[in-house]
């Protein structure tokens, strides 16, 4: 497992938590002591079982929570010393299941992301905004769909959309959750080349993609933070942490992890399978004993 990193100048992290806990009255705690860092221009994926924190992390990281315990800072900028709505104008943020009107185009959809608005502003908007809202569509690969009607594109469509959106305004971190949720084969390799297209284009922005599923990783992504339980399981460059031991642990079964040089692969070991099949068998041929 790999640990926390050396000291690094703070005019060089996008995000940096420092013994950072959150938890809700009454409840269970969220976040666990988390201490991690992210240099400008890397390519984190955040992976962990459900419940184990991806989405409250990624929720502090877009300036929208903040910690009950610890120091957090984005950007250069420390939670309780710094303008949070200001800072959000550096943040591209999509969560999971974000709807957009179905009556806009995908044009005007990426134009609401100009004030973050459901509503598009339309006197706001210059036509440079307009320009650069196409040529964020473009960039996702779905330059097509600037005239469609959103309700009329796919799911897989709507989620580059919703990416070119978060673009518009030129974030400095772009946060990601679960952006391949519901898509299908096509749909998830279309987003995952235009993500890896968006490393290239945009080299210097930083990014955070939440996922449960190794598949779903763009092979550009340079750093992982695996998750379990509210606490760090390992973090790091993505051949250090992506390890089948790291995965074992994470998620609490056996697991074999691969890499082909581009992409990401895991899955269950067989004798765990096989295992689980013969418990299950067993739980059916038992029903009614007892």
């Amino acid at each position: 497992m790999t640990g926390d990193y050396a000291a690094a100048p703070e005019s060089a992290l996008a995000i940096q938590f420092e013994g950072v806990s959150i938890w809700v009255a009454h409840g269970p705690t969220i976040l666990d002591h988390l201490t991690w860092q992210v240099d400008i221009g890397q390519r984190w994926a955040l992976l962990g079982p459900n419940g184990s924190g991806k989405s409250t992390t990624l929720g502090l990281a877009g300036a929208v929570r903040h910690p009950s315990k610890g120091r957090a800072a984005v950007l250069g900028s420390q939670f309780g010393k710094t303008d949070i709505p200001k800072l959000r104008e550096s943040i591209g943020y999509v969560e999971s299941g974000a709807q957009s009107l179905d009556w806009l185009t995908g044009e005007e959809v990426v134009l609401t992301g100009i004030g973050s608005t459901l509503r598009p502003l339309w006197w706001n908007y210059s036509e440079a905004d307009r320009v650069r809202a196409r040529e964020m569509l473009d960039l996702l690969g779905c330059g097509a769909l600037a005239d469609r009607e959103i309700k009329t594109c796919s799911q897989g469509e709507r989620g580059r959309i919703r990416i070119a959106r978060a673009l518009v305004t030129q974030p400095r971190l772009l946060l990601l959750d679960e952006p391949a949720v519901g898509l299908d084969l096509a749909a998830r390799e279309a987003l995952i080349a235009a993500l890896d297209n968006l490393a290239v284009e945009r080299p210097e922005m930083t990014t955070v993609v939440v996922s449960h599923h190794l598949e779903e990783l763009p092979g550009s992504t340079t750093h992982a933070l695996l998750l379990s339980e509210g606490r760090s399981v390992a973090k790091g460059p993505i051949h250090e942490v992506l390890t089948s031991e790291n995965l074992s642990i994470c998620f609490g079964l056996p697991v074999v992890c691969h890499h082909d040089g581009d992409r990401w692969f895991a899955r269950a070991t067989a004798s765990w399978a096989r295992g689980e099949q013969s418990m299950t068998a067993a739980m059916a041929g038992g029903g009614g004993h007892g």
